[in-house]
């Protein structure tokens, strides 16, 4: 056998989560499942930054690798919330690991938030970094059976008759986890297994699809395709340039257990499959492939992959909703995609592993560098703020640099500049700058001649300030922001701008913990002038708005003063080296202003600061090492040897000027200086041809977009000019249709106005009559009113007359009524008026008392009558109880009547029967009689007899069935339309019949 393929592992570490709620009876638990094998942490505590520290491990070959990142096999994390008393066991979400991303060498650790999560408030995170390594341990070969070849002869398929029964939309894609596929149909039939897949090969004039009112931005924004299959969300690696759009050919695939019968009807049933291009979350254009047209035969799948293949045009949304024409199809958007179902076992080509398709590489993956290679960044650039800038200490030659990787934008600067250096170095071939000025470590005078240096004051301090800027809150905007804070203090040594990385979401009325936001600076500086820089400047704070799609956005700016560490006490501590030290901390709230428009509070920075005093600095000179282009600034090392000192009869009183230690090492700085200028010049000469070379490309790329943009209005314009061509013509059309109204609405409106004329002539002389009413009505009216005030002014005075006569017979009457009061009839007709009254009042109560008396006994004979009525009514209820039942008996009576005269019936229809039955027999006799006397002639007497007995018998029997037919009428029980009524009715016509014939 073959050399075995290399071994890799694929280790996911599951370090520690944040933001989980707090449950004392519950452990956490994190399962991670790759290529059927479920791998699972030891349960931790269920607190609010749980702890796992675990690494979870799957091995296997490079090939199978290389087939997983082919199909995009994803790694599911899932996390549970186990009881620990009933063992119950609740997801409280999952994390999907995208295998491509995975490279060898060491990997930044990422917070992933839970998806699907239980915990929708707290929004929890799980801090997880995964990595490519090789397996060094030895392989054992095993025995291993040859497989047997495959059997000569047709495969014959029969469709059980049981699957002509199966719904098309019951039919669904079922993941079964435990071996990587899908189950569409039922178990039983699923026998074969399929591969579908999907290949987003190339697209073409994309330009078309961003409408013309919308400006391309400066900083290129990033598409990508967006497709579904079978519920899984697919997308391909993102590109930046839609005239010439680059990205290598990516294609992912599913495997399907079913049958190929079940996979038609499923097909058939699916909705097409869209393919999306988008940007962000908004999707410029879609296209849809039908499914249906992959299985159109039983055998072709079996011989060679069914695929559905080619160039299809991307639509518009806007365009689908307004039904706008076509674009021609030279400038239609197209992406090319092939669509592919083969069944496992078909070989379509060599699978050798040179032979293979070769993996796509991502883009984004080959901008990202590790941090082992990420170089400081210049001085003037933006750094993060986890970078610390520190004056290196004697001893100390190399300078600190961030455990953290760096930006991609930050990666990507860094890269270019190495290209370039490395361009300059090929240009001049000359030697790094490191090792052409490094000075010979001979002496410490050639080190101190070789070198510019910087003096140090020799009351400065070593002074080491930090700064943590920790959450910010109380955001008052009205959307949410991706909050990035910047700030810069060249006092501190470094000119660079300090951010905190990568941006955060922060909304309304929520606090959110700023990621890298703590920086430490070293620097040596006297006390009394960090005391008045501190107090003279503040540190200015901003806040930023950071979007892929527009221009980074000034919020607003917080003003820090420093001066506030400077009036906290001091806490003493003991250095590195065992000298005594001093710290002074200092945290607060301070408010962030706006940055535009009124000077609102529109957020909070919540921050913490630290001073810490190391003492007087010991080198008192500062090296300038050659990177100090770079910002990198270090401190001489002191010579670790004695010098001794120079005694005056050792100097040489004539030695030549040109030979003294001072005069070379001024050569050698002059020469050193030129040496720099010279290489400054070549380095600026090469940026400038960079930069000429990057205008270039961006002036041709700006230009190709603007030919697309004219290409495109122009096509525009021509569909509006249609569209304008079309509009016109309906435009002349309605105004020939207004033309005609006008000339109908003159007509009407003289018309009208004729119509109007005619009623007002008719409103006039009717208004004219009615004046002329009215007047005479108002003569008529004041005449009576005239004849009225004449008889008022005649009853008033009547009044009057009146008034005065009552006066004077009131007046009378006082006097008589005076002149009676006085005479004891008077006295006696008072006490008899008081007696009247008693006794009236009396009469009144005997009248009431008698009046109660009555009311009781109407009352008493109401009752009485209630009394009696109710006993009629209970009596007339029990007569009609009695007479109820009477008639229930009289029914009953009836129906016992009616069923004996039905068997009185029964017997006289027996009878009739009978009867019938000795006419029949009577008649037969007749017609013998007859015959016979035909045969035999006899007398006329005899005959008469013969012809007499006959009637008298047909009388007889003609007699008794209309007694029988009256009888049975007489009893009310029958009618004439009973059956037995119809019968004798019958009978009786046929003897009359009869006997009229005899007759």
């Amino acid at each position: 056998m073959g050399s075995r393929s290399e071994q890799m592992l694929i280790v996911v570490s599951i370090l520690e989560g944040r933001y989980f709620p707090k449950r004392h009876r519950h452990k956490i638990v994190v399962e991670a499942r790759f290529d059927g094998e479920l791998l699972a942490t030891d349960p931790v505590d269920h607190k609010s930054q749980p702890d796992f520290v675990t690494e979870l491990a799957w091995e296997l070959d490079r090939r199978s690798l290389y087939q997983h990142r082919l199909q995009r096999t994803p790694i599911k994390v899932y996390c549970y919330a186990i009881d620990s008393f009933s063992t119950a066991k609740e997801s409280v979400g999952y994390i999907i690991l995208d295998l491509r991303s995975v490279q060898e060498g060491k990997q930044a650790l990422k917070w992933y938030s839970l998806l699907s999560s239980k915990y929708t408030k707290s929004k929890p995170e799980i801090k997880i970094g995964i990595v490519l390594e090789t397996d060094a341990k030895p392989h054992v070969e095993a025995f291993k059976a040859r497989e047997a070849p495959p059997r000569e002869g047709k495969v014959i398929e029969t469709l059980p008759c049981s699957l002509l029964d199966v719904d098309p939309k019951s039919l669904t894609a079922i993941l079964n986890e435990e071996e990587s596929y899908y189950q569409i149909g039922p178990g039983e039939y699923c026998t074969d297994f399929f591969v579908l897949s999907v290949t987003i090969a190339f697209a073409t004039q994309l330009e078309q699809l961003i409408p013309s009112t919308i400006k391309l931005p400066d900083e290129r924004p990033e598409f990508f395709f967006y497709y579904s299959l079978l519920g899984n969300d697919v997308t391909n690696d993102p590109f930046t340039d839609l005239i010439n759009p680059n990205f290598a050919p990516e294609r992912a695939s599913v495997k399907i257990r079913s049958q190929t019968e079940i996979l038609r009807l499923f097909f058939a049933s699916q909705s097409n499959l869209q393919i999306h291009l988008c940007c962000g979350d908004r999707s410029l254009g879609s296209t849809e492939i039908s499914l249906a047209g992959l299985l159109k035969g039983n055998s072709e799948i079996l011989r060679h992959p069914a695929a559905v293949e080619g160039a299809f045009t991307l639509v518009p949304p806007e365009k689908k909703k307004q039904k706008l024409p076509p674009l021609p199809l030279d400038l239609s958007p197209t992406v090319g995609v092939s669509v592919a179902l083969k069944k496992e076992g078909i070989i379509s080509q060599p699978s050798s592993p040179v032979k293979m398709e070769p993996e796509p590489k991502s883009p984004v993956m080959q901008r990202i560098m590790s941090p082992q290679n990420a170089k400081t960044p210049d001085q003037g650039k933006p750094c993060s703020a986890d970078q610390v800038t520190k004056v290196v200490e004697a001893g100390s030659l190399t300078p600190e640099r961030s455990d953290s990787p760096p930006s991609r934008d930050q990666a990507t600067e860094n890269e270019a500049n190495s290209l370039q250096e490395e361009a300059n170095k090929k240009i001049h071939n000359a030697p790094p700058l490191d090792s052409q000025f490094r000075p010979a470590p001979a002496t410490n005078e050639s080190d101190s001649t070789s070198a510019p240096k910087i003096s140090i004051p020799a009351s400065a301090h070593h002074f080491c300030f930090a700064l943590d800027i920790r959450s910010i809150a109380q955001l008052d905007v009205n959307f949410a922001i991706n909050c990035i804070v910047r700030y810069t203090y060249p006092f501190f040594g470094t000119a660079a701008p300090i951010m905190t990385n990568p941006p955060v979401e922060v909304k309304k009325n929520m606090e959110v913990i700023l990621p890298q936001s703590f920086c430490a600076f070293d620097f040596a500086a006297p006390p009394h002038q960090l005391q008045d820089t501190f107090f003279r400047l503040p540190l200015l704070i901003e806040v930023w708005h950071k979007d892929k799609m527009t221009k980074d956005v000034l919020l607003g700016i917080a003003r820090l003063k420093l001066s506030h560490v400077l009036t906290v006490d001091k806490t003493r501590f003991l250095g590195l080296s065992g000298d005594q030290c001093w710290r002074q901390t200092y945290s607060e709230k301070i408010p962030v202003v706006a940055a535009q428009g009124t000077s609102n509070k529109i957020a909070e920075l919540y921050y913490s600061m630290t001073l810490e005093d190391y003492g007087l600095v010991k080198t008192q000179h500062i090296t300038v090492s050659d990177s100090s282009q770079s910002a990198n600034i270090g401190l001489q090392q002191p010579s670790d040897l004695p010098t001794k000192p120079v005694q005056a009869s050792e100097l040489v009183a004539d030695t030549e000027p040109r030979e003294t230690m001072e005069y070379k090492a001024a050569f050698e700085l002059e020469m050193w200086k030129e040496m720099q200028e010279n290489l400054f010049e070549n380095q600026l000469k090469q940026k400038e041809l960079a930069h000429m070379q990057t205008l270039g490309d961006e002036w041709k790329r700006r230009d190709r977009e603007r030919e697309a943009l004219v290409k495109k209005k122009v096509v525009e314009y021509a569909a509006l000019e249609e569209q304008l061509q079309k509009t016109l013509a309906d435009l002349e059309e309605r105004e020939r249709h207004l033309g005609n109204g006008e000339i109908e609405l003159q007509r009407l409106r003289k018309e009208l106005q004729d119509d109007h004329d005619r009623k007002l002539r008719e409103m006039q002389d009717t208004t004219r009559r009615s004046t002329t009413d009215a007047t005479h009505q108002v003569e008529l009216e004041r005449l009576k009113f005239n004849q009225l005030q004449d008889d008022k002014l005649r009853l008033q005075q009547q009044l009057h007359e009146a008034e005065q006569k009552y006066k004077l017979l009131e007046k009378e009457f006082h006097q008589y009524k005076e002149q009676q009061s006085s005479k004891p009839e008077i006295r006696l007709q008072s006490e008899i008026n008081l007696l009247t009254l008693e006794k009236v009042e009396l009469e009144r109560k005997l009248e009431s008392a008698t009046k109660s008396k009555l009311h009781y006994k109407q009352q008493w004979g109401r009752a009485l009558k209630e009394l009696a009525r109710l006993k009629q009514r209970e009596q007339e209820n029990a007569m009609a109880r009695l007479k109820k039942q009477q008639q229930e008996l009289e029914h009953m009576r009836l129906r016992y009547l009616a069923a004996e005269e039905k068997e009185v019936v029964k017997t006289e229809r027996q009878e009739l029967e009978e009867i019938r039955t000795e006419l029949n027999r009577l008649k037969l006799q007749d017609d013998k009689k007859q015959s016979s006397v035909q045969r035999n002639p006899v007398s006329g007497e005899e005959a008469g007899d013969h012809v007499q007995r006959p009637d008298e018998a047909l009388d007889n029997y003609l007699t008794r069935l209309i007694e029988e037919r009256d009888t049975l009428l007489r009893t009310g029980v029958y009618t004439h339309d009973d059956r037995i009524i119809r019968e004798l009715d019958r009978q009786i016509r046929e003897t009359m019949v009869k006997r009229g014939g005899h007759t």
